[in-house]
């Protein structure tokens, strides 16, 4: 299942109960789970007509519980298991692009926050470098 397919309102009361989640388990974690995240595109063009940034990890699709998953203030939009078994978040581009503080053109770390099935709060963080050069490419 994926975001898309819950009702608008739905999503939004989702994601908050995940948050809570999320917000009232970290003071009971004494450290996060640090893992590794690889985020692509590596480079976000704002002019891009891009729909998603995908974010891999290297935790177990199983382990994560994906209704407190987030990348910033950026709520999941879906999420599936790579050939590995690891868990892999797609967030809406649009949603990204619009980020608060977002360095134009620069380098801007984001962070994928997330719970496990054990209540672990994960924590992973990669650099992507965002530009504004707009869409390229030949008119004829």
């Amino acid at each position: 299942m994926t975001w898309k397919k819950s009702p608008s309102v739905g999503r939004h009361t989702l994601w908050a109960l995940g948050l809570a989640i999320v917000m009232l388990a970290a003071p009971a974690v004494s450290s996060a789970l640090e893992i590794t995240i690889e985020i692509a595109p590596s480079t976000l063009n704002i002019q891009s007509n891009g729909k998603v940034v995908t974010v891999h990890t290297d935790i177990a699709y199983s382990d994560i519980q994906w209704g407190t998953v987030v990348l910033n203030d950026v709520i999941i939009d879906s999420w599936k298991a790579d050939d590995r078994g690891y868990f892999v978040a797609k967030f809406l581009i649009d949603e990204i692009k619009t980020l608060e503080g977002l360095a134009i053109p620069g380098l801007n770390q984001l962070q994928f926050v997330a719970l496990t099935t054990w209540n672990a709060l994960v924590l992973g963080e990669a650099d992507v470098m965002v530009i504004d050069s707009g869409t390229g490419g030949n008119a004829e």
